[in-house]
């Protein structure tokens, strides 16, 4: 399975809770879990890095393009894929609609953060 359920979509939805986990260099070993901000767009769940392209998080997920997230009590093996371009206006959309109020919301929707926005998509289960 390469796209997430609506029960799923629908706890990443009101979570505030998500760490991710990219893979260090060895591919293998899990990196230390880092809170972030996640929101669901039509069927996908994204998140960015607050500090933007520098984040040592995100330089990980693009570079290694898979490890976890813990989110609404669950904890998932995905992938990571950099977004750009007219995706970054709903994204936007999403960050203000969930985090509204937050004095971090200009930061999260600011050029930084978005030029740093990742697709987070389970891992297809080869046990299949």
């Amino acid at each position: 399975m390469d796209t997430w359920s609506k029960e799923e979509l629908d706890k990443f939805y009101v979570a505030d809770d998500l760490h991710i986990s990219p893979f260090r260099e060895d591919g293998v070993t899990y990196g230390t879990p880092t809170w972030i901000w996640s929101v669901v767009v039509g069927d996908s769940l994204y998140v960015r890095a607050y500090y933007g392209q520098s984040s040592s998080w995100y330089q990980a997920a693009v570079r290694q393009k898979a490890g976890r997230i813990t989110v609404a009590g669950m904890t998932k093996e995905v992938t990571f894929e950099p977004i750009d371009g007219q995706m970054g206006d709903l994204i936007d959309n999403a960050y203000r609609a969930k985090y509204d109020g937050s004095p971090y919301l200009n930061s999260m929707i600011s050029t930084r953060a978005r030029s740093a926005t990742v697709k987070v998509a389970p891992t297809p289960d080869v046990h299949q």
